[in-house]
């Protein structure tokens, strides 16, 4: 084989680092500005009479009886006066009315849910958006925090990490210890019945914040802190998802113990499966040092498995599948997120599948994909309403408005031997 020769590259300074990353961070206003075009900012779905009936669970004829009276927002005509329109938030209003008894019950409160994985590439960060989604299609209101660093899920909300996201913006001030409630972050999105916390680099300094702390503050329990943190919006919310770096790092840690339960997308491939196999070790191993050893003590209402990415050509994929059932057993969810170019593409332009208002592809392989995620929402939301039940066997319900919970902190996972009063937010 001839010897290839080529150019020995040019040394490469910090200030050339510096300066690609300020490209990087141009070039990304420029794709957003065209991804995003004309407002640079994401724009809510808009619904038919068709559409609106099928998130209802109603036929369209009885939709449009129920236009007559009235009572429900009407919509408005299309530029053409072809068809009727109704945006987000009134179609919200129409499946709230529907669905009102798959609702939070009186007396329960949020159900907090994790996205975790050891590794990056699982679809993590979309599954969480599609499920924040997915869950306020179906009338709940749903609280997203991003705890990565790299902010990809705060990017899909149409916000750049880089440039519009200040620290008070994150979970940050909560880990220094300067606030004491999540509420201080918490902002509206573009999707109605979804609120964001975001996150953006400078989030890594919780990774010091956390362990300094520990070590400087008596009785200072570092993987608490955002468990005691939403204690203040818990009844506000019907679901919290937190998405969580690909790494089990400090925010990791404080994702889980806030959760009810966790969700680990799991492509069914050799690389993956073991990746997820050293993560619950070494989770396994972690929280017998920080809870067991101190007579603590942490219970999920669930955790469930998602097969991700999942593509239908790939034989040695059954062998892993294979794997992942006999490992996880009951955990995995019966459903399958195929990986198509539905997801491929809508990733490219900041957006999932229920971003999307009309695909240009094949509509056979946009509809596996929407149906695979309506499942997937579907078993999380039957999962939510086995934890609120819970929640109201512990206590009986008392009388409050309808879906708006009551004060106290229900989670059962919390991990603490002595309950620990609720911190309000700063003032």
């Amino acid at each position: 084989m001839d010897r290839i020769t080529f150019k020995a590259p040019r040394s490469i300074s910090l200030a050339d680092i510096a300066d690609q990353a300020e490209r990087a961070v141009a070039m990304m206003v420029q794709i957003r500005s065209a991804m995003l075009a004309p407002t640079a900012r994401k724009s809510p779905p808009i619904f038919n009479l068709s559409q609106l009936a099928a998130q209802c669970g109603i036929e369209k004829g009885s939709l449009s009886h129920r236009l007559s009276k009235g009572d429900l927002p009407a919509g408005q005509l299309n530029a053409s006066g072809s068809r009727r329109e109704f945006s987000l938030a009134e179609a919200r209003t129409w499946i709230r009315e529907y669905r009102k008894d798959g609702l939070r019950p009186e007396g329960a409160e949020a159900v907090t849910l994790s996205i975790g994985n050891f590794k990056g590439g699982v679809s993590k960060t979309t599954t969480a958006v599609t499920l924040a989604q997915g869950l306020s299609l179906l009338g709940h209101k749903v609280l997203v925090i991003d705890t990565d660093p790299q902010g990809s899920l705060t990017t899909l909300f149409g916000i750049l990490p880089d440039t519009e996201v200040e620290e008070e913006d994150t979970i940050l001030p909560l880990a220094m210890g300067s606030e004491t409630s999540i509420r201080y972050a918490i902002r509206p999105t573009y999707w109605d019945g979804i609120d964001l916390v975001a996150a953006a680099p400078v989030l890594f300094g919780a990774e010091f914040a956390l362990p300094a702390r520990q070590t400087q503050e008596p009785g200072f329990e570092f993987w608490r802190v955002l468990d005691l943190g939403i204690d203040d919006v818990r009844d506000e919310y019907d679901v919290i998802i937190i998405d969580t770096p690909p790494a089990l790092s400090y925010t990791t840690i404080n994702a889980f113990m806030a959760s009810n339960g966790i969700i680990m997308p799991l492509p069914p491939n050799a690389l993956d499966f073991a990746s997820a196999s050293q993560f619950w070790s070494l989770f396994s191993d972690l929280t017998s040092e920080l809870l067991t050893k101190r007579g603590l003590t942490k219970e999920f209402d669930f955790i469930h498995i998602l097969l991700s990415r999942v593509d239908s050509t790939d034989s040695a994929s059954n062998i892993v599948r294979q794997w992942i059932g006999q490992t996880y057993a009951e955990k995995v969810l019966p459903v399958e997120i195929p990986k198509t170019a539905v997801i491929g593409v809508t990733a490219a332009e900041f957006g999932t599948v229920y971003d999307v208002a009309r695909y240009d592809g094949s509509a056979r392989t946009f509809k596996r994909a929407r149906d695979a995620y309506d499942s997937f929402v579907g078993y999380i939301d039957g999962s939510v309403h086995s934890v609120w039940q819970k929640q109201l066997e512990a206590r009986p319900p008392q009388k409050v408005p309808a879906g708006q919970g009551a004060g106290g902190v229900l989670n059962r996972s919390t991990a603490s031997s002595v309950p620990t009063p609720k911190q309000g937010a700063k003032r």
